[in-house]
């Protein structure tokens, strides 16, 4: 599920996490980033289980309409289409996913009712699920298209979401776009008769790229003051105090991996950390990045500090 540019994101978050707290071991940002890997695994489940406590909203709706015979028949049908989706059956029953959630203590959605509602109406006043009620005969590639619609357009982009999972867990926010991508990429290819078309990725299949991001990790810190006198005189425009720290801690990464990484190809360091930079730091971060990296790089070049062999690891 982890690219490698994820892997350097959490790498950047620990390194920071060390600078920022002084009196942390290198044993205890390496747990953090092992716990970040993990809990991005959470993250993965606790969106599959949103989706399940929507089907399951529908189903209490159903009941209780038929319960106390509220006579209210569009708003039944429209549960009704709701509750019989292919997809969201088979996420329901799902064997393996009703295990993976009960070892783990992950959001309760049946807590957050008021956001279940809204979500479920939103999704049912959309133009895409009137379309859907309008088919005659609804296939399952029909149901496919609405879950992987509705995961797109309602619960990826869903505020209320992204607020509630920044509280839970502050590596959840950067980890959230990834999972999304993960998670249409797979709904959009469920089998309903094939469990295994529901995927759980394990931490030990991202083994490789788990080491590579220790390794980094344990670099950066060990090697901190020579990482740092690496950057004397590479910024003469820029004060130490007006470089941002976040700056600093990308810049440290980024030369620990040109010096330390000699599969690497430091094309590939270069467009990683200059992405990064983009995307974490402030508005000029890129520029001055930019700047910094490619006079280390042609300087370490010229002093032959380099040495690197391979094609290379993305």
């Amino acid at each position: 599920m982890l690219t490698r540019r994820h892997i350097r994101i959490k790498v950047m978050q620990s390194v920071y996490s060390f600078n920022i707290g002084k009196q942390h071991k290198i044993d205890d940002e390496v747990k953090f980033f092992k716990e970040s890997i993990e809990h991005t695994f959470n993250l993965y489940l606790l969106l599959l289980s949103l989706i399940k406590s929507l089907h399951a909203y529908a189903e209490q709706q159903l009941e209780t309409i038929q319960k106390h015979n509220i006579q209210n028949e569009t708003h039944f049908i429209i549960l009704q289409k709701f509750a019989q989706n292919k997809v969201l059956v088979f996420i329901k029953e799902h064997e393996s996913l009703s295990k993976h959630l009960n070892n783990k203590k992950l959001i309760n959605w049946d807590l957050e009712f008021k956001y279940l509602k809204e979500l479920f109406e939103i999704i049912t006043s959309s133009t895409v699920f009137e379309a859907y009620m309008a088919l005659e005969n609804i296939t399952i590639v029909d149901d496919l298209k609405l879950v992987s619609k509705i995961f797109k357009d309602h619960i990826a982009t869903s505020n209320y979401l992204y607020d509630h999972i920044e509280d839970l867990r502050l590596t959840w926010v950067d980890d959230l776009p990834m999972v999304n991508t993960f998670i249409l990429k797979m709904l959009k290819n469920i089998e309903v008769n094939k469990p295994q078309s529901l995927i759980f990725p394990k931490p030990s299949e991202n083994q490789e790229d788990t080491d590579f991001g220790i390794h980094l990790l344990e670099k950066v810190i060990v090697n901190d003051e020579k990482l740092q006198k690496e950057l004397l005189g590479k910024t003469p425009n820029w004060d130490t105090d007006r470089i941002a720290q976040l700056d600093n801690v990308i810049l440290k990464i980024a030369i620990a991996e040109l010096l330390y990484f000699p599969l690497i190809p430091s094309k590939v360091t270069l467009n990683e950390y200059l992405e990064i930079a983009k995307d974490y730091s402030t508005p000029n971060s890129n520029n001055f990045v930019n700047g910094v990296l490619d006079k280390l790089v042609k300087e370490f070049s010229q002093e032959n500090r380099l040495n690197k062999t391979g094609r290379g690891l993305l």
